[in-house]
């Protein structure tokens, strides 16, 4: 007999509308605004904001491994904050019963003037409510990451792959319910891209959740059973990885 997953994220008629500040003439305005790809712009009182995300409704299961397939500014990445309740939705009801680890741009993991080092301690802090194995975390920072010396420097000196590389070691080094990667994977040498598919071989061992967006097929196919395709800030097709991707290449998207 078959087990039945347990729905774990549950996202009802969601929306997510993002004010735009600009402190530029009302033409510079105009023309940043007319480039931004992705949902719709509109203004109301004066306030322009852009609809990141539109009615979205969707059930995400229990150890499933998820692709979320679409153009840059389809709303890949502001789903990814979403769940990770980075953002909060402007309209509907969210229902998340498991802790959504994301791995998107430093600044929401640690604070920039902190070192990798210091990083390192805050999030292990953080996760064990104590030092006890320290040692052993930080030996697999320094192995993963391979940031060198770089790890007792400044996160602001770091370049954005250096960064992705701190960031997935310090979310890979513990077990967690589900993980959510955006791009980062690809970041980095061909030494640490090893490094990274393997320890996410080892997570996919586990009925730990998933969720990638990437534009690599390669990639989502590694990883990924089911595929969301994004477009505008909705989700356009929920379905078997294979059929979204055909479907997202026919349409061209």
């Amino acid at each position: 007999m078959t087990k039945k997953l347990e729905p774990k994220i549950i996202l009802k008629n969601i929306s997510l509308r993002i004010p735009i500040f600009l402190k530029s003439s009302n033409s510079i305005k105009n023309k940043l605004l007319k480039n931004l790809c992705g949902g719709k712009l509109s203004e109301k009182n004066n306030l322009k904001s852009v609809l990141a995300l539109n009615s979205i409704n969707c059930t995400l299961y229990e150890g499933e491994k998820i692709a979320l397939i679409g153009p840059n500014g389809s709303g890949k990445t502001s789903f990814i904050r979403l769940i990770s309740e980075i953002y909060e939705p402007t309209e509907g009801t969210i229902e998340n019963k498991v802790n959504v680890y994301p791995m998107l741009e430093k600044s929401f993991i640690v604070e920039e003037e902190l070192s990798g080092y210091d990083s390192a301690l805050a999030h292990y802090l953080t996760i064990n409510n104590s030092l006890k194995g320290f040692e052993n975390f930080l030996d697999y920072i320094i192995e993963s990451s391979e940031i060198g010396e770089y790890l007792y420097l400044p996160l602001k000196t770091y370049s954005e792959g250096m960064a992705s590389r701190l960031t997935f070691s310090l979310l890979t080094f513990h077990k967690h319910d589900c993980l959510a990667l955006d791009e980062t994977i690809g970041t980095g040498d061909q030494s640490f891209y090893k490094k990274a598919q393997k320890r996410l071989n080892k997570y996919l061992t586990s009925n730990g959740m998933l969720i990638l967006a990437s534009h690599s097929n390669s990639l989502l196919r590694r990883f990924c059973e089911r595929g969301l395709v994004f477009s505008a800030g909705s989700i356009i097709f929920d379905g078997k990885l294979e059929e979204a991707l055909s479907f997202y290449d026919e349409r061209n998207c």
